[in-house]
């Protein structure tokens, strides 16, 4: 016997969070990097602007994977996660895109091995909390509605 499957984000609300996810990664991470690494404000926005296509994409694989693995374990939408799995989830997340994002790092700014973890580290470190908190307002912002025919 198998849980039901919830209902998952359209293709189209999933594009949305995507979207307002990279580009508020952007306006609020760019101006500290600067600051942290003293790579040049143009440089660092091309680099970070790469690094957020990289998420975007990582960002709608993982979430849709993570939403229909939950989904079949617990029968429950990714909206009504709880807390613990969320901090799971933000830190599975960043985990793979450090893996990702390192050698473009390391590539773009000339910066070594560790320096360029370092930075990575300081980057996912940010990324984290604010994908927590991107994530939770955007779950109360645009809940998943129930299928035809349920309550919530």
């Amino acid at each position: 016997m198998s849980s039901p499957q919830p209902k998952l984000r359209s293709l189209a609300d999933r594009a949305r969070q995507v979207a307002l996810f990279e580009i508020g990664g952007l306006l609020l991470i760019t101006p500290p990097f600067t600051w942290a690494s003293g790579v040049p404000l143009v440089e660092s926005l091309g680099l970070l602007a790469a690094i957020a296509l990289i998420a975007a994409l990582w960002n709608a694989a993982y979430n849709t994977c993570f939403d229909w693995v939950e989904g079949r374990l617990t029968g429950r939408t990714a909206d009504r996660r709880p807390f613990a799995l969320r901090c799971g989830h933000a830190v599975g997340f960043e985990g793979g895109l450090l893996m990702m994002s390192l050698p473009v790092i390391m590539h773009w700014t000339g910066m070594g091995w560790l320096e360029a973890l370092l930075a990575d580290l300081g980057l996912a470190s940010a990324y984290v909390l604010y994908a927590f908190a991107f994530n939770y307002c955007y779950d109360r912002c645009f809940p998943i509605a129930p299928p035809d025919g349920l309550a919530s």
